[in-house]
């Protein structure tokens, strides 16, 4: 399997680190992933973190913690200006090995990853 980066994992405090870490434990595909931690970092320090990251690397997918979270917003801007990409927004683990493991075109490989990522979550037991 070829070391080469498919997707950004982006999130606050050690979100993206621990799923990398986690992708690469079950699978030995985490070195696909390129964690992005933004502690400390203002809305135009992560979208230049995330500008810089995608042109040093070539990726064009990016997965990020929350829907509406710092990382998501300025990874959409992000995507905005430069006119390609797929960003996922509420990524989870099922999500990331699924498309780690998957051959599919990036672009079908996150859209696949996000519909596993939301089928994998569940609730068991009394919610009254």
């Amino acid at each position: 399997m070829s070391d080469t980066k498919r997707a950004l994992v982006a999130g606050h405090a050690d979100f993206a680190a621990g799923l990398v870490s986690a992708v690469d434990l079950i699978t030995g595909r985490g070195a696909l992933l390129v964690p992005i931690q933004v502690k400390g970092l203002c809305g135009a320090d992560i979208e230049q973190l995330l500008r810089d990251t995608m042109d040093s690397t070539g990726v064009r997918i990016i997965f990020t913690d929350l829907q509406a979270g710092s990382c998501t917003m300025a990874a959409r801007r992000v995507l905005r200006q430069i006119g390609e990409g797929t960003l996922v927004a509420g990524a989870n683990l099922p999500m990331l090995l699924d498309f780690v493991m998957s051959s599919d075109g990036d672009g079908a490989a996150a859209a696949a990853a996000a519909e596993r990522g939301r089928a994998a979550v569940s609730v068991h037991g009394s919610t009254a």
